[in-house]
């Protein structure tokens, strides 16, 4: 289908791949607990154009430059356990009264799960090397083929996105009321992204 090697086995390797506990996850999750359901479809909107820009660069051969320099994909995890780490420390830091960590403005969540998605090696693994393997060489259809994975991908992100971004509305809308549950929830979430960016940092 579409120059798509096993097109049911490629839409469960994306649902699986998106359901995986994450750094894209959390900032879902934070960005509507923060800023309701337009901050958290914000967030989604940014992580869905991160994704095209790793698919896109993936096509472009970026795959066989960090292939042939590995360095350079050490050099971006670096960068993700950095930025993970320092967001991290600011919510696990921050006092009442302080401004949030994660701005209530759909364009900050924008950037913010663009960004998050663009350091996070297990995106850049995924784009740069297993999907791939789900293009099939006697049927492919050059741009068309990659045009429809990555509007598979779009949709299917945006499916998931709405469902995570629903829940936690609906979950966030019970707790605003206790501070404390969503102070808890606050250095949880930061004691998890310290914890991605350690893994990150070590990862080989």
């Amino acid at each position: 289908m579409f120059g798509i090697a096993d097109y049911g086995a490629f839409v469960a390797a994306i649902v699986l791949f998106l359901a995986i506990p994450g750094p894209g996850n959390l900032a879902l999750i934070t960005s509507t607990g923060k800023g309701g359901v337009r901050a958290g479809l914000a967030a989604c909107l940014g992580v869905i154009a991160a994704d095209q820009v790793l698919m896109w660069a993936a096509v472009a051969g970026v795959a066989g430059l960090l292939a042939a320099y590995p360095a350079a994909f050490h050099a971006v995890q670096w960068l993700g356990a950095v930025y993970l780490g320092w967001m991290g420390y600011k919510m696990l830091t921050a006092r009442p009264g302080d401004a949030p960590v994660l701005r209530i403005e759909p364009r900050h969540y924008f950037r913010q799960g663009a960004v998050i998605t663009l350091l996070n090696p297990k995106a850049i693994v995924f784009y740069m090397a297993f999907f791939p393997l789900f293009v099939n060489p006697a049927t492919h259809r050059g741009l068309a083929t990659f045009a429809a994975m990555a509007a598979t991908i779009a949709a299917l992100t945006f499916l998931y996105s709405l469902v995570v971004v629903l829940l936690t509305h609906h979950l966030a809308e019970r707790m605003r009321a206790n501070p404390m549950v969503v102070r808890v929830l606050e250095k949880t979430a930061g004691t998890f992204l310290i914890g991605f960016g350690i893994k990150l940092a070590i990862s080989k």
